[in-house]
């Protein structure tokens, strides 16, 4: 990322967020009928950080360069900022300092002692991802749980292409909307620490020129952790999967995230999840059959 494409992205941040607060929302008073600006004005902002008029407008022109920490921390505090947003602020504010050593490429596989964790992982599908969102690692469940997302022979798969760019995806996923939402928003969010991963640029460049929705969404430059949640699927084979899912990172492996699905005792989930393995298993069979017959 240029210069100023930093710059850029550093000013629409700020100014998106600032649109969206009201001075009531922001505890003061709006005199007045007829503001110009949709949410808070920069002189407001500036008040409510504690800093000049003067060194906000260079703040929201893209010049983060210099600001110290507790100025960071009034600034989320003035825009009402949450957790991803104050963590895509100061990854922002450190990409405008000093040039940096770059950060090491983000991984595309792990090494044989993870895998063997994801393999010992039997009754709950279980995935490893880069901050791109491409799969770098999956266990037997987690395989057949994403086969749609498979099924593009494009190596490494990647979560983000698929829910923008493949039909299936609206089908895969229940919630499909609040799924392509949080994609983008993470994605947003990596590149803010991230902005001189060329796959990561070329990746966003990608979605921006095939798909009118995912332009949109990133427009918005909504930022947000992915940590757990629930997942409402439609596999082609068990049907509906409704399962819960925990994002841990690695910290043995920088820059990946290890994925977990699972499903409450005795739910619908559990069952679907039963016969997923069983699919899978009979999947494995059917696969290494023909090798079998053949050395006989």
């Amino acid at each position: 990322m240029s210069q100023a494409d930093h710059r850029a992205e550093i000013r629409e941040f700020l100014s998106s967020r600032r649109a969206r607060i009201t001075p009531e929302q922001a505890g003061l008073p709006a005199y007045g009928g007829n503001r110009r600006v949709k949410g808070l004005r920069r002189e407001e902002v500036a008040m409510l950080a504690g800093v000049s008029i003067d060194y906000y407008i260079r703040m929201e022109r893209g010049n983060l360069a210099g600001a110290s920490e507790s100025v960071l921390d009034a600034l989320g505090r003035a825009l009402h900022l949450d957790e991803a947003e104050r963590d895509h602020l100061f990854a922002l504010a450190r990409a405008a300092g000093p040039a940096r050593r770059p950060r090491r490429t983000p991984p595309t596989g792990v090494r044989p002692a993870v895998q063997q964790v994801l393999d010992a992982i039997t009754d709950a599908p279980a995935w490893v991802r880069n901050g791109r969102h491409d799969i770098v690692a999956m266990n037997r469940l987690g395989r057949a749980l994403y086969a749609p997302v498979l099924a593009d022979p494009r190596r490494p798969a990647n979560t983000t292409r698929f829910i923008y760019l493949d039909p299936a995806a609206h089908e895969f996923f229940v919630d499909w909307e609040r799924v392509a939402n949080d994609a983008a928003a993470m994605l947003r969010l990596e590149a803010g620490r991230d902005p001189h991963d060329q796959a990561l640029v070329a990746l966003v460049g990608e979605l921006s020129t095939r798909s009118e929705v995912f332009r949109q969404r990133w427009a918005s430059h909504d930022v947000q952790f992915h940590r757990s949640g629930q997942k409402r699927l439609r596999h082609p084979v068990v049907g509906r999967l409704d399962l819960f899912f925990e994002s841990m990172d690695l910290p043995s492996e920088p820059g990946l995230t290890l994925n977990v699905y699972t499903a409450p005792p005795d739910s619908p989930g559990a069952d679907g999840l039963t016969m997923l393995a069983s699919w899978a298993a009979t999947q494995q069979a059917e696969e290494a059959a023909p090798a079998g017959r053949d050395a006989d």
